[in-house]
């Protein structure tokens, strides 16, 4: 098996990669698609939960075709290792000396167990970077908590912001919110470990919380209870500074569109759009305290205007007329979104189980070094002989030898 050369800002930098779930790969995809050599580490002893996570290529189960993996693991090699046999950690302890980051996201203490501590890769190689990513760090009294997205979201308390008034709190949809949240945090914090590196030959440890990230998007409610001793109440759709501010039903199966009106110019050019002018006059809805007042009838009138058009009519109509208004998309419309399709965010590329599949690329484009789709997202241990034999030196017989042992299953 050959690999493509890969360019980009990280070309030649290499990382060993312990991931779990989401959180870990789409940290190491960033620095993959710009050039890095990231090396991911599985079994199928226990396989990442993403791997038998639905939804499933031609709806039938299994490790390579599942949807949620493939979509986070493109430009990412996979190395089969048991861990729990010793011939393994001695492979990842030899390649982590060859590799100038090693990445992992799981529970503390398994680096540990397997001699794979910050104090134990340092003594192979002073200047490594260790970047430990779990779900509420390697210290303080949750240090030892498993940890899940779906888990970590309300331990967080997001949910007890979404919902309706005097109602129950509402999840963040399917998705693990804190899982997309922390590698945004964590590249930033490895880049700048990097460039310390570079600057003084020194490596580091760095000690992410998924919990801790998650905190900086509640950060008004923290404040309202620290300054004024207040908790925040479940709102809906609306908003204290804003009026009308919802979603509108719109003609077609489960079709709506977002209205947001923040001041009485953006109101009196809604009224104008729905032939209404007169109701940017009225009493009841001409101050943004009177339409929060009277915000039932706001909301019924304006989605009884939007029920007769498309989702498309009364966001184009809405922009048009210098009022923020947005289709509620589904999953179609997004995959078919030609803004999206132009900025090459979705990268088609042949999988050697699934056919052609739609992996995802980078939210940001870089001038002079774009991101790139190198590689489909690996099967299971696809690239276990590349690594042995041609990245680390393996002879032949070794390889073969570990293998017989089940070393690579």
């Amino acid at each position: 098996m050959e690999i493509e050369k890969r360019e980009g800002v990280f070309s030649g930098l290499t990382i060993l990669a312990f991931c779990w779930a989401v959180v870990g790969p789409l940290t190491m995809k960033f620095f993959a698609d710009h050039g890095a050599t990231v090396i991911r580490v599985e079994t199928s002893k226990r396989p990442c939960t993403m791997r038998s996570s639905a939804p499933y290529k031609d709806n039938v189960p299994n490790y390579n075709k599942g949807g949620y993996f493939n979509y986070y693991n493109s430009n990412i090699l996979s190395l089969s290792l048991n861990m729990q046999l010793p011939e393994a950690r001695e492979i990842a302890k030899r390649l982590a000396v060859e590799c100038d980051v090693f990445m992992e996201n799981y529970t503390p203490g398994n680096m540990e167990k397997w001699g794979l501590s910050y104090e134990e890769l340092k003594k192979l190689r002073p200047d490594i970077i260790m970047m430990r990513q779990s779900g509420y760090g390697s210290w303080g009294p949750y240090k030892n908590l498993p940890a899940f997205g779906m888990v970590l979201v309300p331990i967080a308390g997001l949910p007890n912001f979404i919902g309706w008034p005097r109602k129950e709190p509402l999840p963040v949809g399917v998705s693990a919110y804190t899982d997309c949240i922390s590698p945004r945090f964590a590249t930033a914090a490895l880049i700048a470990a990097l460039d310390y590196r570079k600057k003084t030959g020194k490596g580091q440890l760095l000690d992410l919380s998924q919990f801790e990230a998650a905190i900086y998007f509640l950060a008004p409610a923290v404040l309202e209870y620290d300054v004024n001793g207040r908790e925040p109440e479940r709102i809906g759709n609306s908003s204290p500074d804003a009026a009308p501010h919802g979603v509108y039903p719109c003609t077609g199966d489960d079709r709506w569109c977002t209205i947001a009106v923040s001041d009485d110019e953006e109101w009196a050019s809604l009224c104008r759009e729905m032939g209404k002018p007169q109701y940017a006059a009225d009493p009841r809805f001409n101050t943004l305290a009177s339409r929060k007042q009277n915000e039932n009838e706001l909301n019924k009138t304006i989605g009884e205007w939007t029920a007769g058009l498309t989702a498309e009519d009364v966001m184009e109509r809405l922009q048009t007329a210098g009022v923020p208004a947005g289709v509620v998309k589904n999953a179609a419309d997004v995959y078919n979104d030609p803004q999206l399709r132009k900025r090459n965010i979705y990268w088609p590329m042949e999988h050697s189980e699934m056919g052609m599949f739609t992996h995802l690329g980078q939210s940001f484009q870089l001038s002079k070094t774009p991101s790139k789709a190198y590689s489909p997202s690996p099967l299971l241990g696809e690239h276990t002989e590349y690594i042995c034999t041609k990245l680390m030196g393996m002879p032949d017989e070794e390889f073969i030898d570990l293998m017989q042992k089940g070393v690579f299953e």
